[in-house]
């Protein structure tokens, strides 16, 4: 019993030994290959900034420079965890789980199916034209400024600093309203007169005073103006006409200024925007006298 559990202990420590041995032994090539990975992750980082710097001299989207810097960046640390896996001699190991991993690929693709398209989305939107970084874009019920395209998401900022991050497959899949596609926008204009009020001197009067309050409408005829219906209160319509805008904020602005214009050349001309008035009729008058006998 003594010889066995001293030959046991004597094997316990002729492992050690190897093993204190080779780890002394490639001790060197350890410390090599993690300097290799810090360099790959610091030369990622200035590949990224360079090749951003490159690609935006040739391409005018943001988000197409931000996809390829990052790409490139990525690329530079898989090639350094290549090369240190070569330094600790694992290259057989390396190549063991290129093969593993093409077999399990199928089952990975379809466990990350949502990851993966938006990925692919990611990519296609990108590249697309139409959508570029600092656009102000309607989408999925929401609106702001796109922030960022990244491999995952796509980021807005909407008008009260609040971001909203949504899926790329969410976006690629779902109708997208970009106000920066054109250099001018449309203003609707809703309002009220009073009965009394001489609709055509209305008419006249308020052409006038947005086509004087907006340096783009040139002339009063610029100003589309139709009455829409007999309201409750008042005789309602709309007008409508062109400014130059490309995001929501320019909009406000201009529907803003355009209510203070009108208000003010009512005011001026005596013509009464009427609030919701209710009148109660009362055809039989009612006998006091009798009531109080």
């Amino acid at each position: 019993m003594k010889n066995q559990f001293s030959e046991a202990l004597d094997n316990l420590y002729n492992k050690l030994e190897v093993w204190f041995n080779t780890i002394i032994e490639y001790l060197p090539n350890f410390g090599l290959a993690i300097l290799v990975v810090i360099a790959s992750y610091i030369a990622a980082k200035h590949i990224n900034k360079l090749t951003f710097r490159l690609v935006s001299k040739h391409v005018s989207q943001d988000s197409v420079s931000k996809m390829v810097s990052r790409l490139s960046a990525i690329v530079i640390v898989l090639l350094g965890l290549f090369l240190s896996l070569g330094i600790l001699n694992l290259s057989k190991t390396l190549t063991s789980l290129l093969a593993t991993a093409g077999v399990a690929g199928l089952a990975i693709g379809l466990a990350l199916q949502n990851t993966l398209s938006n990925t692919v989305a990611g990519i296609v939107l990108s590249f697309r034209k139409k959508i570029q970084i600092g656009n102000w874009v309607e989408t999925n019920g929401f609106s702001g400024e796109i922030l960022d395209i990244n491999l995952k998401n796509f980021v807005l900022k909407e008008a009260d600093n609040k971001v909203v991050i949504l899926p790329n497959k969410a976006i690629l899949e779902n109708p997208l309203k970009n106000y920066a596609l054109t250099k001018t926008m449309r203003i609707h204009i809703t309002c009220g007169v009073g009965y009394e009020s001489d609709l055509e001197h209305v008419k006249a009067l308020t052409q006038k005073a947005i086509s004087n309050a907006f340096n783009g409408v040139e002339t009063a005829d610029d100003v589309e103006f139709y009455y829409t219906e007999f309201a409750d209160s008042s005789i309602n319509y709309v007008c409508r006409f062109w400014i130059e805008a490309i995001n929501m904020k320019d909009k406000l602005a201009a529907q803003s200024k355009a209510m203070m214009a009108i208000k003010a050349a009512y005011d001026k001309a005596g013509i009464n925007i009427p609030f919701p008035i209710r009148t109660l009729e009362f055809n039989n008058q009612l006998n006091l006298k009798q009531a109080n006998k």
